[in-house]
Order: C-alpha cells, then sequence, then structure tokens
C-alpha cells in the first residue's frame, strides 16, 4: 500500500520538473527555465494609434492576424516538430517549459548556445531547412552532380527534402499552405489602407508569397512614405546555420515616427561619402548599392516570427535582395521604443558592472542608438556582389556560406563606430558624441557577448573585443574594471575594418575560417565579466497590447 508520504514525494519530484513519468521524462527543471525566463526582463510595449486613418487601423487587424500566421511558418522552419511538441506541452500543463517553448520557438535555448531543455535532441544546423540526416558534404555533391539544380538549392526560398528519388528542393509557397491565407490578408489590409505606397506594396507582398518571387515587392517596400512601416517576409538567414542560404519569415508592424526620422535622414546622403572613405583599395568599393538609402525611426507595435525568436531585434537593415541594394539602396529602421527598453532594462546595469569610472560617466543613449544607426548602415556599404579571381560573378554571402553572418555583423559593427566618428568629422553628428561614442561602443559589447558568441552577433562582437585587447585599445584596470585608449582605439578600428573588408571582397572563406577561429574566443576575461553579470537581464521579453488596442483576441 503506498503511503502518504508517498505521494507527497512523487508530486514534490514533478513540481521540480524532474519526474520520469510522462511526456519529455528528460526535461529541465522548472527552477532551470524559471532561471532562463528571469533572463529575459519583461517589457509592456504599448501602441499608440491615436491620428492614424481609419484605413491604416484597419489594415494593421489584417496585417495581426496575418503576423499571428507568421509565426506558425516560422515554427515550422525551425522544426517541423514543433506543433506537436507543443500541443504536448499544453497537454501536460508545462506550463513555464511552454512559455519558453513560445519565447525560444522550439525545445533549444537560444540564450545558451541551443541547449535543450525538453529533451536531450540537439539542433540540426540546418534548422528545419535540410534532412535532419544530410551532412554539408551531401548537398556539395548534389550540387556539383547537378549543377542545373544549384540555383534552386541555394535559394533563399526552398527547403530541401529527401524521397526515394534523393534530394529535392521544395519552393515555400508549396511546402507551406498557409502563405494563401497570408495573401489574403494582405489584400484586405491593402484594400483597407488610404496609403497608396503601402496599398501597393501589400498587394505585390501577397502575390509574392504565391510565387516567392520578392523582387518587385521588395522595391516597393523600398518607397513607403505613409504612417505605418510593415515588414513580413522571409528574410534573415541566421536560422540556417548550415549555410546561411535559407531565409526565415519574420514581421514587424510599426508605426513611423516622422520627427526622429527627420532628424536623422541627412545621414543618408553621406552614403556614397562612407563608401569613398573605406579603408581598402579603390577597386574593391561598390558604388552600385544605389544612391538612395532611406532611415526611419519608428516605434514597434508587433513582432512576429523570427524577429521575436529570443532576442529581440533593435533596428534591421533590409532588403537583403543585392538586385534591389543596387537599384535603390536599402533601408534602415531604428525601432527606437525597443532600444530605449533594452538600454534601461540590459544595458545600463551592464555598464554600472563592467565599465571604469571614466568611460562609465560617458555613456549616452544617444551614442548607443547613433552606433545602433550606423551599424545598420554599414551593412549597405561595402563588397555586396563581387567578381572572384577566376572571373566568377557571385555574393559576398554565396562565398563565405554559414561564416558570413559573423563576419558580416563584426563588418556593420566596427563600420559602425568608424562611421560615427567620420559623422562626427563631417559635423553630421553633435560634437558632444566625442566623448561618448567609443566609451558606449565598449559598453555595449557584452550585452551582444552574453548571448553567446557562437550567435552572429555575439560572435562577431567577441571578434571585435579580443582584437582591440590584443592591440592594447581595450584594457582591465587596477581595479578590475574595463578601460580603454582611444588613441590606440581607432588605429586598431581601421585595421580591423581593413581585415573584414578585404575577407568580403575577395570572398576568402578560408581566411574567413581562420579569422574567427583566431578571434571568437570565451578569453578568461570576457568569461570573467560574464560571470559578474548572471543577475542582470540578458535582453527583454515584450508583450504587446496592439491585439487589445485594436478589439481582437490575440493568438497563441
Amino acid at each position: 500500500m503506498r503511503t502518504a508520504k508517498f505521494w507527497v514525494i512523487i508530486m514534490i519530484i514533478s513540481l521540480l520538473g524532474g519526474c520520469s513519468q510522462g511526456p519529455f521524462p528528460n526535461r529541465k527543471t522548472v527552477s532551470y527555465v524559471e532561471g532562463e525566463l528571469a533572463k529575459l526582463a519583461p517589457v509592456q510595449i504599448n501602441s499608440d494609434l491615436s491620428g492614424l486613418s481609419d484605413g491604416d487601423v484597419e489594415a494593421l487587424k489584417q496585417l495581426l492576424q496575418a503576423s499571428h500566421l507568421i509565426d506558425s511558418l516560422f515554427l515550422l522552419q525551425v522544426d517541423p516538430e514543433n506543433p506537436g511538441l507543443r500541443a504536448e506541452l499544453v497537454d501536460a500543463g508545462y506550463q513555464k517549459h511552454l512559455e519558453l517553448f513560445d519565447i525560444m520557438f522550439g525545445r533549444w535555448n537560444r540564450l545558451v548556445n541551443d541547449e535543450p531543455f525538453l529533451d536531450h535532441h540537439e539542433k540540426p544546423l540546418g534548422a528545419g531547412f535540410y534532412p535532419t540526416d544530410m551532412s554539408k558534404k551531401e548537398f556539395e555533391t548534389y550540387i556539383q552532380n547537378h549543377p542545373d539544380q544549384e540555383e534552386a538549392f541555394t535559394s533563399e526560398f526552398t527547403l530541401i527534402r529527401r524521397d526515394s528519388s534523393g534530394l529535392k528542393a521544395v519552393p515555400y509557397h508549396v511546402a507551406f499552405p498557409k502563405v494563401r491565407r497570408i495573401a489574403d490578408h494582405l489584400k484586405n489590409a491593402a484594400n483597407a489602407t488610404d496609403d497608396p505606397s503601402l496599398s501597393r506594396f501589400l498587394n505585390l507582398r501577397a502575390d509574392a508569397f504565391l510565387t516567392d518571387d520578392y523582387y518587385e515587392s521588395d522595391m516597393a517596400w523600398m518607397d513607403l512614405s505613409g504612417d505605418l512601416e510593415i515588414v513580413i517576409s522571409p528574410y534573415e538567414v541566421y536560422e540556417d546555420a548550415l549555410f546561411n542560404y535559407k531565409a526565415a519569415y519574420e514581421a514587424f508592424l510599426c508605426r513611423v515616427d516622422h520627427e526622429e526620422s527627420q532628424k536623422l535622414k541627412n545621414v543618408a546622403q553621406y552614403l556614397n561619402d562612407m563608401e569613398r572613405h573605406l579603408p581598402i583599395p579603390e577597386k574593391h568599393k561598390n558604388y552600385d548599392r544605389g544612391s538612395s538609402s532611406p532611415i526611419k525611426v519608428v516605434q514597434e507595435l508587433y513582432a512576429a516570427g523570427d524577429t521575436k525568436a529570443g532576442i529581440q531585434t533593435t533596428a534591421f537593415n533590409l532588403p537583403n535582395d543585392e538586385r534591389v541594394r543596387k537599384a535603390k539602396g536599402s533601408k534602415k529602421v531604428m525601432l527606437k521604443n525597443i532600444a530605449r527598453a533594452k538600454f534601461d532594462k540590459c544595458w545600463i546595469p551592464i555598464v554600472n558592472t563592467i565599465l571604469a569610472e571614466e568611460p562609465l560617466q560617458n555613456v549616452s543613449f544617444e551614442a548607443y542608438f547613433n552606433h545602433v544607426l550606423m551599424h545598420e548602415m554599414s551593412h549597405g556599404i561595402g563588397p555586396g556582389l563581387i567578381t572572384l579571381g577566376n572571373g566568377k560573378e557571385t555574393s559576398v554571402a554565396k562565398e563565405l556560406k554559414e561564416l558570413y553572418s559573423t563576419i558580416e555583423e563584426c563588418k556593420a559593427d566596427v563600420l559602425g563606430i568608424y562611421n560615427v566618428k567620420y559623422m562626427l568629422d563631417m559635423g553630421v553628428f553633435p560634437p558632444d558624441l566625442q566623448n561618448s561614442m567609443y566609451a558606449s561602443y565598449l559598453g555595449g559589447m557584452f550585452r551582444s557577448i552574453r548571448f553567446g558568441i557562437d550567435e552572429a552577433h555575439g560572435g562577431g562582437v567577441a571578434i571585435q573585443f579580443n582584437f582591440f585587447m590584443e592591440k592594447g585599445a581595450f584594457f582591465v584596470n587596477e581595479n578590475g574594471k574595463l578601460d580603454l585608449n582611444a588613441e590606440k582605439l581607432y588605429p586598431a578600428i581601421v585595421k580591423l575594418a581593413e581585415k573584414v573588408l578585404m575577407i568580403e571582397a575577395t570572398g576568402d572563406y578560408k581566411a574567413a575560417r581562420d579569422f574567427i577561429k583566431e578571434y571568437r574566443v570565451m578569453t578568461p576575461v570576457m568569461q570573467g565579466y560574464i560571470d559578474e553579470l548572471q543577475d542582470v537581464p540578458v535582453d527583454i521579453r515584450p508583450s504587446f497590447d496592439l491585439a487589445e488596442i485594436l478589439g481582437m483576441a490575440e493568438n497563441k
């Protein structure tokens, strides 16, 4: 006969998440999950729709429904098993695990190098884009043997699947039937809005979801001129850690801050000057990415898909299509309410913990925000489409493969601070930024490094930090705090910028691999500061009230 004591013990084990019965017997404990959730500071994102036209409000209702579908598509891209896993979590009543699952879009903890928290199943490098048993060598060998299929296999908009005849490429619009419902919502939104530029974009983007040809709608997106800034598409390739080929679905619903955007508009006029100022030979400079480079400051109303998974996006630079960049440049969109929330909840506690007294006194939100701006601007300059020594016309992304994201994020970051100084020298930014730009640059590094150095942004920052420590531009003072030597830092910035730009200009995969191996290292110094920051939130966990404001039920 089982005693009351026995059942008490069973209940305690169950509450701790260590019970071997039921689904996910190897799941992490509830205390582990609560600890991971605590790394993300809760933030309420309030939607101010006052002054928007009735048509734009009605369009937002349709766009919110489309965004919910984007969440479901990205969930499948991460892992085709995800819907089933989520249903099991719901049925089992594992509320905390479900909360972490929804944040991470799956069973892998994006804050800890994709550590599994429901079982011991490691995340495939290719996520759900490729067969889990497919190796890089098999993929590359298949293309070598079937050169006529290379374009389809390396396309951003195909899944690679295996059947009885071997590997095959399946277009997104075939693999994901829900795109038809997304297209319907976009058409409805296009009909509702009274903004002609938004209506044109949404109609073209609806068609693109049904064909996977996003060129015309990307061109139209560059011309948005109203109160809403809408992104809804497969764009970023970070989720594909195998090759960085496959684009993940995401959505941003934003309201344009016209006053703040006007303040930054002047920076876009210097795009070609920034290109001319790059520390590389003239033959590698790229003046064909378009002279137009719109900058918009927005307030985020809602986010979905790839951009909402784990770490939140502060700004983005799109589109990624080099044909569009050549014709019209790229658009830089700054999510100011998200940036402010990160600065207050994560950034300030970090710098208060690790920075020496002098740089700490000089940090500022404006310096932080302007570096984010110039980071995004810098994605749009430098090599894009390149010609190799053998005459092959290609792109940096195709040549650097899975290394591209880390090298490109490193490039954008170091060119970001390089171009902040250039804008200061040109008199575009106010002189008082001079004292705070380097301090704020150093102060922000550990926010990214804490994401993990195997992640593209964190890895790119680790490269910079270790490079500048090696040059003596960053150092640890007698009190164990981080300090900087401004006289050594700028020459080191130039040297690092030249290094990563030339790796991209030559499409040198081996040089990229060797460089990353040398500098993307978790050193004792870095680890020591990360340990000091254990109780500081890594990022924010936004809650959106847009559905409530629109009088709609939030999708779960």
